[in-house]
């Protein structure tokens, strides 16, 4: 086992601020509501470095219910290159096995893993293959073994071309055990997205329509990558990037199968991912990079938590900060596992960083 230990970030870092409607709060504070507080217990980086590739990017983390996770991310030369695949580790996020390569199903670029874990506790995991993203594929591969053994990789769906399934962001298993996947298309430059949903456990999917999004009020490339949540039976919601220097929003009344107009938050975007971790009701916390503007800045990272669904975000707290601006935390993934927060992000693209952060109060 190899144990790393994050240098960068100071250890036993208890966050108890208390929040204050009447004084403002800047980005870069940590901020909480009364009786609220994070207890960050683990921080440090996956893997040092690694022979088998130079740069690693778009992790995704998940809980295998027993103290562990597994996490895998896609790793070559750099992105776009036909020497990545995707590398996977398991670990209790102190200590991390040796990356290995647990996909690569031919001599393209691979792209943005998404784990899964069933209710019938199957891991499965999600890849995009393709030299462009206009019309790359989406493959899937499970496990019965937590993540020891993985089956052949297959397309999620044969013959399609600008992939379907999750794009980046984990499924959600809405209250009637519908599987929702937040997916987009990005194609010569022209952004959209949408929801596939599988009612029978990911055999079969059925896709949403693009989204609708006004041009004028989302410019440039629109929206991609959404990050979803049900606050009750029926009633879904996702954050999406995009390119308008907010995130973005929609809403559903029918379990996903219809969709609001895409409107705009007062969360700053970057045009980079986000993804959100759903707390209970109408409890839900969000990793991202605070910053507006399009193809902004990445140099830092911030979890917040709203209490009302999503409207405001009192509870805020800076994971990681760089003061190069070239310098890159991007790309999170979020899960909630018992009560604690569990992510990873991209690290200047050289490594992935863990976080485990305790939430007291809620």
């Amino acid at each position: 086992m190899i144990k790393i230990r994050f240098s960068l970030i100071l250890a036993g870092f208890l966050i108890t601020l208390i929040y204050s409607c009447s004084t403002p709060k800047s980005e870069n504070q940590s901020s909480t509501t009364p009786g609220v507080s994070f207890e960050k217990e683990i921080q440090n980086m996956i893997f040092d470095s690694h022979p088998g590739f130079a740069q690693a990017h778009a992790s995704t983390i998940e809980a295998l219910g027993n103290g562990t996770y597994l996490a895998a991310w896609f790793g070559g030369s750099y992105e776009k290159h036909d020497d990545v695949g995707i590398w996977l580790v398991k670990g209790d996020g102190s200590s991390w096995t040796e990356p290995q390569i647990v996909a690569k199903v031919r001599n393209d670029p691979h792209w943005n893993p998404v784990l899964h874990h069933s209710d019938d506790s199957k891991i499965y995991l999600f890849f995009k293959v393709g030299k462009e993203i206009d019309h790359w594929e989406t493959w899937v591969q499970s496990s019965e073994d937590n993540g020891n053994n993985w089956s052949a990789a297959t397309e999620l769906v044969p013959g399609d071309k600008g992939g379907r399934g999750p794009v980046r962001n984990h499924l959600t298993i809405l209250s009637d055990g519908t599987w929702l996947a937040p997916a987009s298309h990005e194609l010569n430059k022209v952004w959209n997205a949408f929801v596939d949903r599988s009612t029978d456990q990911g055999k079969t999917w059925e896709r949403t329509p693009y989204f609708e999004i006004d041009r004028n009020l989302i410019p440039e490339e629109g929206i991609i990558q959404p990050t979803a949540w049900e606050s009750a039976p029926g009633k879904v919601h996702l954050l999406i990037r995009s390119s308008a220097a907010k995130i973005a929003r929609t809403d559903s009344n029918d379990g996903g199968k219809t969709w609001s107009s895409v409107y705009l938050t007062d969360l700053p975007n970057n045009n980079s991912a986000i993804e959100v971790a759903h707390l209970g009701g109408e409890k839900i916390a969000l990793l991202y990079n605070p910053v507006e503007g399009n193809w902004g800045d990445r140099n830092i990272i911030e979890l917040a938590v709203s209490l009302d669904n999503g409207e405001t975000w009192p509870v805020r707290h800076t994971v990681e900060q760089s003061p190069d601006p070239d310098g890159e935390f991007s790309y999170p993934s979020l899960i909630l596992d018992g009560d604690h927060l569990v992510f990873t992000y991209t690290w200047n693209r050289q490594k992935v960083a863990f976080g485990k952060v305790k939430i007291k109060g809620l």
